[in-house]
């Protein structure tokens, strides 16, 4: 009998808008992403200073050193095969790297794949469809509700090509 393998996978953490589950599981994303749990990252902070193609700032998770520092966002599994997808999504090699990250989840720490900004600009806001996304994600997965209403805090700004700001809003009310 042919004992038959099942599909090479991958577990990734995301922190930012990639945990709302609807962006994440874009055909042009990882449409296979299952939610494995959701943890934080000690020793780092979330920050809105990663320079984007588009002009506004993405996440990052910014090591600080400081163990009482956290990003919380979600482990997902994804398909191998739809890393590279993924990767040009996320524009690897074009402001983030691909870094293993020591997440700490209810069920005990493990390593996975997390993008770190590489290219970063302190005075970068995120758009506002950004943010919600991001918020979201947050809010979907069930991370504490401090850390969400920080996240609402952060300063955001209008996204001046109303097309892509109307595009992006519209995941957020998709079913």
């Amino acid at each position: 009998m042919t004992q038959i393998k099942p599909p090479a996978t991958f577990t990734y953490f995301a922190y930012g808008s990639n945990m709302l589950t609807r962006r994440l599981t874009a055909k042009a994303r990882a449409p296979s992403a299952k939610r494995v749990a959701t943890g934080f990252v000690e020793g780092r902070r979330l920050t809105f200073d990663k320079v984007s193609r588009d002009g506004s700032g993405k996440c990052d998770a910014e090591p600080t050193g400081e163990k009482t520092d956290r990003v919380y966002g979600v482990v997902f599994e994804i398909l191998e095969a739809e890393r590279k997808s993924l990767r040009e999504a996320e524009g690897l090699g074009k402001g983030y790297k691909e870094e293993m990250v020591k997440v700490i989840t209810p069920g005990g720490e493990a390593e996975h794949m997390a993008y770190i900004a590489t290219d970063k600009e302190p005075a970068l806001r995120p758009y506002h469809w950004y943010k919600a996304l991001t918020v979201a994600g947050a809010v979907e997965h069930g991370l504490p509700e401090d850390y969400i209403e920080w996240m609402r805090t952060v300063e955001s700004v209008e996204d001046p090509k109303p097309e892509r700001r109307t595009e992006n809003e519209a995941l957020l009310f998709a079913s």
